[in-house]
This record gives C-alpha cells, structure tokens and sequence, in this order.
C-alpha cells in the first residue's frame, strides 16, 4: 500500500506541533503505520542545523543564509526519513516542509522565489506533499500561544507583529494558488475542536 504524505503549515503558535500527533493517532487509528517528523529538524544532521535556525538572535542569518541552511536541513530529513518512509507504506506527517521556506524567506524574506524552486527541485525532485493543512490564526493569537510556551526556541517569534502579519498573508497566497494541495483549517479554537477540523479535512481530501 503506497504511503501518503500530509504537511502542517502556518505561522508561529498555530498548533502545529500539537496537533500533528494527534492527526498521527487518527491515521493508525484507521490502520495505518504513520512517521511523524518535523522540520527543521527530523534526521541528526538536521536537528543540529534546527538549533541554528529557531534560537539566538533574530539577526544572526539574513533570508538568503536561512533558505541554504533550511534546504541542507531537508536534503538530510528527506534521505534519512521521509523517502525511507513512504517507500515503507507509511503515512508521513510533517510538522512543517517547503512551504514554511517559501513563505518566511521568499515572501516575507525576500530571498527569490524561482532562486528557492531551483534548490527545491535539485534537493526535493518531484516530491510533492499529498495534502498540505495551513493551519490559520490572527498572528497577534499566535505569537501569544507560542510566547506562553516558553521553550527557547523563538527567534522567528521574536521577528515583529508586521513580519508575522505578512507571514500569514504569504501562507492564505500559497493556499490559494494551489487549491488541490493546500487547505485552510482555521485553528483559533480548543484543542480538541481544531483537531476535529483536520480529521475532517484530512478525511475530505485523502482516503483514509
């Protein structure tokens, strides 16, 4: 049975991290062996580049130097876990993947699109998630949640209500112009209600 890949997405605070554990237990209840992974990060190498990316000073890369240390993070979370995974049969829920770079360095960074789809297609190929779940928040909401969490890891919160602002409208753009993929799940709710929001999305769009 051929595996199936979904990607959370969105700005800082939105659930992501919360809820993609609990769309792993939805999968497996429903039979399937699920991976559950996160980027930056989900492979050894590109943990240590995460530690890189999310603490220290907001100033510590510019756009560009982010987008080169997020796609070496990817080249080693897509060789060591999501490929080995899906050639598996396994269902793989990302905690974050390509989207993320396009929005915060292209479209909020500035870095060019076309630069970040060229190293895309060297690192990436023709990988594409099956469905992508944008999870949608006011960013004044999430940069509440994400401060309340306190884990040390908030230099792109640490980046200004404007940034975030624009980092919202980056992600509604990226869903809009691939509806096929993409889905909005508006995550300004409890926990649990979010949640029954992405099942139903998941349940809508893959079959399960």
């Amino acid at each position: 049975m051929a595996g199936k890949f979904i990607t959370l997405e969105g700005g800082e605070g939105t659930g992501k991290s919360t809820q993609a554990p609990r769309l792993a237990a939805h999968l497996e209840g429903a039979g399937h062996t699920v991976c559950i992974t996160r980027e930056p990060g989900g492979a050894p190498g590109a943990e240590a580049i995460r530690e890189l990316l999310v603490t220290g000073d907001p100033g510590r890369w510019d756009a560009a130097a982010e987008t080169l240390l997020h796609y070496a993070a990817r080249r080693s979370h897509l060789t060591e876990t999501i490929r080995p995974a899906l050639a598996r049969g396994e269902w793989v829920v990302c905690d974050r993947f390509a989207d993320s770079t396009l929005a915060y360095q292209g479209y909020v960074g500035g870095v060019d699109k076309g630069f970040i789809s060229e190293i895309h297609a060297r690192v990436a190929g023709d990988l594409t998630p099956d469905l992508t779940l944008i999870l949608d928040l006011p960013p004044e909401v999430g940069l509440a949640r994400a401060q309340a969490r306190g884990e040390g890891e908030d230099r792109y919160e640490r980046m200004g209500l404007d940034f975030h602002q624009r980092l919202r409208a980056a992600f509604l753009e990226i869903a809009a112009k691939e509806p096929e993929r993409c889905m909005v799940v508006d995550a300004d709710g409890d926990i649990e209600t979010v949640a029954a929001r992405i099942k139903k999305a998941v349940e809508d769009r893959l079959e399960v």
